[in-house]
């Protein structure tokens, strides 16, 4: 099973990305998917999550700015970001809960990470 990341680049403050995530390989289910960033000398921190029925949490500083959905069919979990501040620059990775199979328990999968710079 892997996890690829994309989307970052470099963009103004106020502007949007959209940041994808897909899984690749075989499994029997895939839970909670989650987005987290890890700045320059800071902590990781979660940003959002988004659980196999759709339910959504966020962090508080990036509440009503972005959004994280998934497309169960292409296994794939995404984060639109709009109205990008200069702190939200980071590299964005992506979590998954993978069951490979019925027998096992979940196993936490990282995708490898990708780069968001806003410029102010």
């Amino acid at each position: 099973v892997q996890l690829q990341a994309s989307g970052g680049g470099l963009v103004q403050a106020g502007g949007s990305l959209r940041l994808s995530c897909a899984a690749s390989g075989t499994w029997f289910s895939i839970s909670t998917m989650r987005w987290y960033r890890q700045a320059s000398g800071k902590e990781r921190e979660l940003v959002a999550s988004i659980t196999s029925a759709g339910s959504t949490n966020y962090v508080n500083s990036v509440k009503g700015r972005f959004t994280i959905s998934r497309d169960n069919a292409k296994n794939t979990v995404y984060l639109q970001m709009n109205s990008l501040k200069p702190e939200d620059t980071a590299v964005y990775y992506c979590k998954a809960e993978i069951q490979r199979t019925i027998l096992n328990p979940p196993t936490v999968y990282w995708g490898q990470g990708t780069q968001v710079t806003v410029s102010s």
